[in-house]
């Protein structure tokens, strides 16, 4: 009697190899299609130290710190978060510019609005993440999770008591270009304070709300343009923020007057 097969099976029952797949290899049910095999990387325990990944933590690059790493500064926050930069206006245009360039937007009350239109105008009119308001006219913002704001308070050496605070995901920078009668009040409030090169006498001051060792209270005068000590409760760094080509056209070179 001859034997009788179904289709794709032999005459001892096992199944025939389909037309495309080897001999002796079934396909992975579920899981796709095997992909080409390679031979796997691997280190030794001794190379593992010197694996580096380049991540790092999530926010404004504001330069470089001592050892010529990224400097970052966490602007948009769940939480209320107050900056006080004791310094020129060149840094702080230069961290609301790359504010705005996260996607965060950026409310500027100043008393010299002529200082920054020329920012406004590069980025679109104010219609692409940044405005200018006179002081104590920038209205309530908005801000939330999809569009954070940092509010840049440019008011002088005396800036009055702003209408609009920080709060969720709507931080507040405000600049102070010295040492003033109400420094002490905006510093024992804030969360972050940069202070860039400032007179021996305002250092001293500065140390004591501080808390500065010595070492920095004796750098602060010496500080070259674009360096700036961030302080955050006990952590202090040195920054030097290093501008791109296209904010050395906008902006011009670090300066600490202006």
């Amino acid at each position: 009697m001859t034997a009788t097969t179904t289709h794709g099976a032999s005459a001892s029952g096992e199944p025939e190899p389909s037309a495309g797949r080897p001999a002796g290899r079934s396909p992975r049910s579920g899981f796709g299609l095997r992909g080409p095999r390679h031979g796997r990387h691997s280190v030794s325990t001794d190379q593992l130290a010197a694996l580096a990944l380049p991540i790092g933590d999530d926010g404004v690059v504001i330069g470089v710190g001592a050892e010529g790493r990224p400097a970052v500064l966490g602007i948009n926050r769940p939480t209320p978060y107050d900056v006080v930069l004791i310094g020129g206006l060149w840094t702080a245009q230069v961290l609301a510019l790359r504010t705005a360039a996260t996607g965060a937007r950026v409310a500027v009350e100043t008393g010299r609005p002529q200082a920054w239109v020329q920012m406004v105008h590069a980025m679109g009119g104010g219609q692409n993440g940044l405005a200018v308001y006179e002081v104590g006219r920038v209205p309530p913002q908005g801000a939330s999770a999809g569009t954070p704001v940092l509010v840049v308070r440019d008011c002088g050496m005396r800036p009055p008591r702003g209408r609009v605070t920080s709060g969720p995901w709507q931080s507040v920078l405000t600049l102070l270009p010295y040492l003033s009668p109400v420094a002490p009040r905006l510093v024992r409030q804030a969360r972050l304070v940069g202070v860039q090169r400032i007179s021996p006498d305002e250092a001293a001051e500065l140390g004591r709300a501080l808390s500065l060792p010595r070492r920095d209270v004796e750098a602060l005068p010496t500080l070259a343009d674009g360096f700036t000590l961030w302080c955050a409760d006990r952590d202090r760094q040195y920054v030097m923020t290093q501008p791109t080509d296209a904010e050395i056209g906008l902006l011009g070179t670090p300066r600490r007057m202006d």
